[in-house]
């Protein structure tokens, strides 16, 4: 069966070849006379017939525009680009793949765009990465063009153990089968062998939080550079109280613990698992020495009153302003993108808690926004805040068994969780945690092992790479402790996992799928007990 693309290529130059005969008679009727050849050509025919070799050049032109290498296509480095595949019913799956892939694009990523439709088995066993935004329509149906892919790709059921893959799936939640074609197409490269790259995010009714989160995810292809939100937050203004660091000694980067209230107001509600999404801003001393390197001084303001380095610290720096009036400097201003951190506390703790490790860059400068947040922002400073619920880590009802699995700052998410088990009077927790070195790095260590004397923690199992022993990494602890795994899971547990999504997280997985079996692993993935929050 012809693909729609090929099907245009043909219809394409065959106007092309009809535009050139047409071209062709033109010439000869040119040239030909009622009383035969005509040696020398009137004037407007003159013109006629440059017009007709312009059409031609055009139609030639326009030929090897159709034939020129695209960004989308294989080059000579012979990793195949990374497939973004939509599946639409309305337009808006197919509009967020565009803006998908042209994030990609703007990172230094190699892009194949594609319908559903148009992805074949052969085409997805020739991908490395593929990225899927899958809306459901009716009762959980998925859209009319993507019928084709389940009936000639789904049923063939081919192998795709190299293969990476993540899911954005549409939906509404006011329907039973929410989300349900992005899940089935999940659980289908699940079952395939596909990897995901990480869980799959579902969107209600085109929840910008949903889609900022899915940007976020986007940077750790490419260059690794985060675009402009495509909606930014609406954000709260915060205050922050306090910031101690929490590793002084440690050969790691530093880490920071945070405690936010919000500016006017009660404290708003949130649960476990739930994320900040941080608006960074620009340390001072940069936006000045920008905007005297650009001949503005530092204490222009607007006609409105607003002061024009308070609007520069939370924006993306021109790199020209060409003589411009501040007012048109304000109104050209690009956000910065937003960053997202686990929110490590209750609101019944009266205070919003965060932790978070000074990122560096490779010149040994500090990230945009953890440099914000753990250097340059004042004590009683603003922070631009808001919450997002994150459905997908929040606890599991009831009280049945609790496994939880992190490593580094992902404690953060999990330490939000033990409180909720606790205050909740769920007693069945298990922690698993991993960092360097224990003197150092135990975040939250002292509250973690009163927790378990108290009995809130059945059990507390640590590993420090750096101090030596049987084991180096969480994984490692994990695999050592399969028994006890087996009998968790068996009894009804739920697995939480936070932390780096490079290494500790796939390695993670592998062992619950080695310990587990493949077929159970996945089930629990079904059955929503195998969570995971993961950066």
């Amino acid at each position: 069966m012809n693909h729609p693309g090929s099907m245009r290529t043909i219809a394409g130059n065959a106007v092309v070849i009809a535009a050139l005969l047409a071209i062709a008679g033109l010439l000869l009727r040119l040239h030909l006379g009622q009383d035969g050849w005509q040696p020398t050509p009137l004037p407007a025919r003159r013109w006629i017939a440059l017009a007709a070799v312009l059409g031609y050049a055009a139609g030639c032109l326009a030929l090897w525009w159709r034939a020129r290498p695209r960004p989308d296509e294989p080059g000579d480095s012979g990793e195949p680009p990374l497939l973004v595949a939509w599946a639409s019913q309305t337009g808006f799956a197919r509009q967020l793949a565009g803006h998908t892939a042209q994030s990609l694009r703007d990172g230094g990523c190699r892009v194949r765009l594609r319908a559903l439709d148009q992805v074949d088995a052969a085409l997805l066993a020739g991908t490395r990465k593929a990225l899927f935004i899958a809306s459901t329509t009716g009762e959980g149906d998925p859209p009319d063009h993507a019928l084709a892919f389940l009936d000639q790709v789904m049923r063939q059921a081919p192998a795709l153990p190299a293969l990476q893959y993540a899911v954005l799936a549409l939906g509404d939640r006011s329907y039973a089968d929410y989300c349900a074609f992005g899940h089935r197409l999940d659980d289908w490269l699940r079952g395939q062998g596909a990897q995901p790259l990480f869980d799959t995010v579902d969107v209600d009714n085109a929840d910008p939080a949903a889609l900022r989160h899915w940007q976020q995810l986007l940077g750790q292809f490419g260059d690794g550079r985060v675009q402009a939100d495509w909606s930014p937050p609406d954000y709260q203004p915060w205050v922050l109280r306090a910031r101690t660091r929490t590793n002084p000694g440690s050969v790691g980067g530093p880490v920071f613990q945070l405690c936010l209230q919000p500016a006017d107001g009660a404290l708003p509600a949130w649960q476990a698992g739930d994320i900040a999404e941080i608006g960074p801003r620009h340390a001072p001393a940069a936006v000045e020495q920008w905007m005297r390197a650009h001949a503005l001084d530092p204490a222009t303001t607007l006609a409105d009153g607003r002061a024009l380095r308070e609007l520069l610290a939370a924006a993306r720096l021109p790199e020209a302003i060409d003589g411009s009036a501040p007012e048109a400097i304000a109104a050209a201003l690009q956000p910065l993108p937003h960053r997202e951190y686990s929110i490590a506390s209750l609101p019944s703790e009266n205070h919003l808690r965060l932790l978070l490790r000074r990122q560096s860059h490779p010149d040994g400068t500090p990230g945009l926004a953890s440099g914000w947040l753990c250097d340059h922002a004042a004590i009683d400073a603003r922070i631009d805040l808001r919450l997002r619920a994150n459905p997908n880590f929040h606890p599991p009802a009831g009280d049945a068994p609790l496994v939880l699995i992190g490593n580094g700052t992902g404690i953060a998410g999990l330490r939000a969780h033990l409180r909720a088990r606790i205050d909740a009077g769920a007693r069945r927790n298990w922690l698993l945690f991993g960092e360097r070195h224990r003197a150092h790095d135990f975040h939250f260590g002292d509250e973690l092992e009163q927790w378990r004397r108290d009995g809130g923690i059945e059990h507390l199992d640590t590993v420090f790479s750096r101090d030596g022993g049987p084991h180096r990494y969480v994984q490692d602890l994990l695999a050592a402790q399969a028994g006890r795994l087996r009998r968790w899971v068996d009894h009804g547990a739920t697995v939480l996992v936070c932390g780096s999504l490079q290494g500790m997280a796939p390695a993670v997985d592998a062992v619950i799928a080695q310990v587990l079996g493949r077929e159970r692993k996945e089930q629990l993935v079904r059955e929503r007990r195998y969570r995971r929050d993961v950066y």
